[in-house]
């Protein structure tokens, strides 16, 4: 009875979330959400005030899929005019809506559908445009706290130096999906942490990228750690896909 539920409830909404007016209507509505609950926490800021050098210096700014809700808020108050790599999936189209209203444009693709077009749209917004670029490195679909090499591409390609990105709230949601999603409550403190700038050398390659591609990651996962541990937050678990999460709790 829960399947067949589950199956009319996908056939009645997936014809109405299609409708670029609904989808307006509702990012809309998610991008007042996460505003009302930005200015009704405490936040407390690390090397945020280096944001401002990157209004017109781009960068790419790195972060995990699950802590993307704060940071557009955050580059938005800081004034840095930057594009956003997202999936071409009906999903992350509607998550390209929701970031027109903190001013970020789109690339469409990810590093498993369209890459040399995002490879290449996003080095002409870096070296044209002088554009920042804003990465999810272990979207679309994980694996979770793993860096994937599409940053280190833009990197090495522009000179643009990777600046790793995290939040964290004292009173939060993580939500029961592969990537832990963490949506703060209203009233709590904001934490949000602007890393230093990481540049990749053009001669890197193979077994010297990969070492550089580690070296990121492990920065990032210990930014992430350090600021969830200040909070005791849940431990969010690394290496696992979106498709293995799903099966997983297929079983239980």
């Amino acid at each position: 009875m829960k399947k067949i539920f589950k199956r009319i409830w996908k056939k009645f909404w997936r014809p109405i979330l299609r409708s670029p007016v609904i989808q307006w209507v509702l990012m809309g509505l998610v991008a007042l959400m996460i505003w009302f609950i930005f200015f009704t926490s405490k936040h407390r800021f690390t090397n945020v005030k280096s944001l401002k050098q990157y209004r017109k210096k781009p960068v790419i700014f790195v972060f995990f899929h699950g802590r993307t809700v704060m940071l557009s808020p955050t580059i938005k108050c800081a004034g840095v005019p930057a594009y956003c790599v997202t999936s071409r999936h009906k999903d992350g189209r509607m998550m390209a809506q929701l970031q027109k209203f903190f001013g970020l444009r789109p690339i469409y693709g990810s590093t498993s559908e369209g890459a040399v077009s995002v490879l290449r749209e996003g080095v002409r917004v870096i070296r044209e445009k002088k554009r920042s670029v804003c990465i999810s490195v272990d979207g679309p679909s994980g694996p979770a706290l793993h860096v994937q090499n599409g940053a280190l591409y833009f990197a090495r390609m522009t000179g643009a130096p990777i600046v790793p990105c995290c939040f964290s709230a004292s009173r939060a949601h993580l939500l029961n999906r592969w990537d832990r999603l963490l949506i703060p409550k209203l009233f709590g403190t904001i934490t949000v942490n602007i890393g230093a700038p990481i540049y990749v050398d053009a001669s890197l390659h193979g077994e010297a990228l990969e070492k550089k591609r580690q070296e990121i990651e492990d920065i990032m996962v210990k930014q992430l750690r350090d600021m969830d541990s200040e909070f005791n937050l849940f431990h969010v678990e690394s290496g696992i896909t979106a498709n293995e999460f799903k099966e997983l709790h297929r079983k239980k």
